[in-house]
């Protein structure tokens, strides 16, 4: 039975570790107002963060620069574990549960406590400007982390497979997949694997790549679809559309890295449906 859309989507996960925002590559500048009102607490702890952002909403961001999270990872963040990405809302309503995340996740009383009363020089000014190259670097490695899963899946089967390629479908029409099983040139099992933590251009071509894989399969290929990243949480339209190919029949299976087993299984069954496997 095809899981609802709800249910899919409650098995997205993290994909990237979070970093160490005191190491040169994840340094960030705090807001300034913000920050002076940080280095005036008497003392940084759980109880006077919660204080704080109860008293100030607006200035969460800062918290969230202080531990290397951007806005949009922040929200992103805060969507996965409250299901809303409002940091004013939870600043209003759950200020302690919010610094309670804030802290089990990211050390957050930790870091504020290290770095409101340290002195920046110009140095420190360039390597925070490089915490962006750095995190892009991570969302890559991160991306590639679920297409390095279901290639070791498959040759852990046994499976002859070409990797990161296009396949051939109906009327000699070509799609990109980032798994094919046993070749790109006779594709009989072709796989998307798509892992995003951020937001942004590349899961609207994320979408447009697997709708491409749907159109053009040939009756007798199987299209499968891996995908995880809790960026997907900020777009659900988009992943819904995925899912409603599932639902129609135009994909054969849709997972995360939460449920590989499954991926496993049905990629074991549909290989040995066609002869790439023995019985």
């Amino acid at each position: 039975m095809i899981p609802t859309f709800d249910e899919y989507l409650s098995t997205l996960g993290r994909l990237s570790d979070h970093v160490d925002p005191t190491v040169p590559s994840a340094a960030g500048l705090l807001l300034r107002d913000a920050a002076d009102s940080l280095a005036l607490l008497d003392e940084v702890s759980r109880a006077s963060l919660t204080q704080w952002v109860q008293n100030r909403p607006h200035w969460v961001p800062a918290l969230g620069l202080a531990v290397g999270l951007s806005q949009e990872k922040l929200k992103n963040s805060l969507r996965h574990e409250f299901d809303t990405p409002s940091w004013n809302s939870l600043a209003r309503t759950r200020p302690a549960e919010l610094i309670d995340f804030l802290d089990r996740e990211f050390d957050v009383v930790k870091f504020v406590d290290l770095q409101r009363n340290s002195t920046f020089d110009f140095g420190d000014v360039i390597i925070a400007r490089a915490g962006a190259r750095a995190s892009a670097i991570r969302a890559s490695a991160a991306g590639r982390r679920v297409e390095d899963e279901i290639e070791s899946i498959a040759r852990g089967l046994g499976l002859e497979c070409a990797t990161r390629t296009k396949f051939e479908g109906r009327n000699g029409r070509t799609a990109p997949c980032d798994l094919a099983v046993p070749s790109a040139d006779a594709p009989e099992i072709v796989v998307a694997a798509k892992g995003f933590d951020s937001t942004g251009s590349k899961l609207t071509d994320a979408v447009r790549e697997i709708e491409e894989m749907a159109e053009v399969r040939l009756p007798r290929q199987v299209v499968f679809v891996v995908i995880d990243g809790i960026g997907w949480k900020s777009r659900k339209n988009d992943l819904r559309r995925i899912h409603s190919l599932w639902l129609s029949r135009q994909i054969d299976g849709m997972y995360t890295l939460a449920t590989l087993d499954v991926f496993r299984a049905d990629l074991a069954e549909a290989a040995r449906l066609r002869g790439l496997l023995p019985a």
